[in-house]
C-alpha cells in the first residue's frame, strides 16, 4: 500500500489552528490548567445556561484536548470527536450511554481481551446480553441482530487479524436499527475510515498508532455530531474519564507523523510475515496481507499480527532469547514487541476466555516496530536458533 499525495492533504486539514497558535509557535502550546475563570457574573451566567459555548472545567472541555479532538475528527471523516483517558474508557462509555438494562448487544468473536472482559462484568450485572458471533458470516450476524441495540465490531479482531466486511455489517445494524460502533485501533484512519463505510460510531485507543510513541494512554470517539453530544451530556462527565491536556498535546504530535509511521509499519511487518510463512516450525500466521486481497475499504496493514508455533519450539526460550523484541503488552510505538498467547490466558479473566478470544496457546503476537526489517529478522532468527537447541 501506498500512501499518496491525497492522504497528506486530507490530513493537512487537521492543523489548520495552527496559524493561530500563540506566540506564533509552530506546536500548539499545552493548556495545562483544571479550571478557566469568568471576568464577569453575566459571563458566567450565560455559559451555564448554554447561551456561550467556552471552557469552564478542564474536564468537560479543554483548549487542547479540543484541538486533538477535532484533528482526530477530520481524518476519520466525523463530525466531532471526543477524548478520553484510556482505550477502555472511550469503550465503557460509549457503550454505556446506548445501551440499557435489558437490552442486547451482538459482538463479533474474538474481541480485544479488555472489551471481552467488560461484557462478560459489568454489562451482565446490567442484564445486558451479549451474544458474539462470527462476523465473517453475514447471515449468522442477519439473525442475530434482530432486536439488537447495539453492534460491536473489530477489523481485524485481536489476536486472529479476521478481517470483515465492515460495509456490509454496518449495513446489517443499520437494517435492524443496531448502533454500530467499531474500534479501529489497528488501521488507523490511514488504512481504514469505517464512518464512510456507514458505521455509526469509531473507537481508538490513541495509546496505539495515534500516538505512536509509547509515552500516552488515551482514548478516542469520533462520529455525527449527534451521537457524540449524547456522549458527551449523558455519561462523560459523571463517568469521569476525561483526556488530559498533557496527553492531548503529545496525540497531535503523534497525529503529524502517523502516515508517515504506518507506511513503515506496514513495510517491516508484512515482509516479516511472510518469512515467517516460509518456516517449518510456524504452524500458522495471522496477517490480513497475507490473504490474495483485502476487504473492502481497508486499504493497507498495520506492524501487528500473531503466528502459531508448532510443538517442539520452546516459546518461553524464545521470548527470552529476543533482544530488538521486547516482552510488553500493548503496541503502536517504534519498538517492537513480542507477546506469548499462552501467558495471556494465564490472567484472571471470564470462563471460556480463550475461545472468546479465538487464541491458540501457541500463538505469538508481534508488533514490528520501526528498528528495520533484516535487524528484527536476524532477532527473531536467533531466537527461533534458541527456542530449538535440544
Amino acid at each position: 500500500m501506498t500512501i499518496g499525495s491525497d492522504w497528506f492533504e486530507h490530513a493537512s486539514l487537521s492543523v489548520a489552528h495552527d496559524e493561530t497558535n500563540a506566540f506564533e509557535a509552530v506546536v500548539p502550546p499545552i493548556v495545562q490548567t483544571s479550571l478557566f475563570t469568568f471576568e464577569t457574573y453575566d459571563e458566567m451566567v450565560a455559559t451555564y445556561r448554554g447561551e456561550r459555548n467556552r471552557p469552564v472545567y478542564s474536564r468537560g472541555l479543554n483548549p487542547t484536548v479540543r484541538h486533538f479532538e477535532e484533528m482526530l475528527a477530520k481524518l476519520e471523516g466525523g463530525e466531532d470527536a471526543l477524548g478520553f483517558g484510556s482505550g477502555m474508557a472511550a469503550i465503557s462509555t460509549t457503550v454505556l450511554t446506548f445501551v440499557e438494562p435489558g437490552d442486547r448487544i451482538v459482538a463479533v468473536r474474538n474481541l480485544y481481551p479488555d472489551a471481552y472482559r467488560l461484557f462478560g462484568t459489568l454489562m451482565k450485572r446490567m442484564k445486558v446480553e451479549v451474544t458474539y458471533v462470527d462476523g465473517k458470516d453475514l447471515e449468522a450476524v442477519d439473525h442475530a441482530l434482530s432486536g439488537a441495540r447495539l453492534l460491536y465490531l473489530e477489523s481485524p479482531t485481536s489476536w486472529i487479524m479476521e478481517t470483515h466486511d465492515v460495509a456490509a455489517l454496518a449495513a446489517l445494524g443499520l437494517k435492524h436499527g443496531a448502533l454500530s460502533v467499531i474500534d479501529n485501533s489497528w488501521a488507523s484512519p490511514v488504512f481504514q475510515r469505517p464512518l464512510e463505510l456507514g458505521v455509526d460510531i469509531v473507537l481508538h485507543s490513541a495509546s496505539k498508532y495515534l500516538g505512536g510513541h509509547s509515552d500516552v494512554v488515551a482514548g478516542v470517539v469520533t462520529g455525527s455530531k449527534t451521537l457524540i453530544d449524547r456522549i458527551r451530556t449523558e455519561t462523560l462527565p459523571y463517568l469521569g474519564g476525561k483526556m488530559s491536556p498533557f496527553d492531548a498535546w503529545l496525540l497531535i504530535r503523534g497525529l503529524r507523523t502517523l502516515p508517515i509511521r504506518m507506511k513503515a509499519h506496514e513495510a517491516s511487518a508484512i515482509e516479516i510475515a511472510r518469512r515467517l510463512k516460509s518456516l517449518d516450525i510456524v504452524e500458522e500466521v495471522n496477517h490480513p496481507g497475507l490473504a490474495n486481497q483485502l476487504p473492502p475499504g481497508l486499504t493497507g496493514t498495520s506492524g501487528l499480527f500473531s503466528f502459531v508455533l508448532r510443538q517442539g519450539v520452546d516459546i518461553r526460550r524464545f521470548c527470552d532469547r529476543l533482544q530488538l523484541f521486547k516482552l510488553g503488552v500493548s503496541w503502536g510505538g517504534h519498538e517492537s514487541l513480542v507477546v506469548p498467547g499462552e501467558v495471556v490466558l494465564q490472567q484472571k479473566a471470564q470462563p471460556n476466555s480463550a475461545h472468546a478470544f479465538g487464541m491458540n496457546p501457541r500463538s505469538v503476537r508481534l508488533h514490528v516496530g520501526l528498528e528495520g526489517t533484516e535487524a528484527l529478522w536476524r532477532d527473531l532468527e536467533g531466537a527461533f536458533s534458541a527456542a530449538q537447541e535440544t
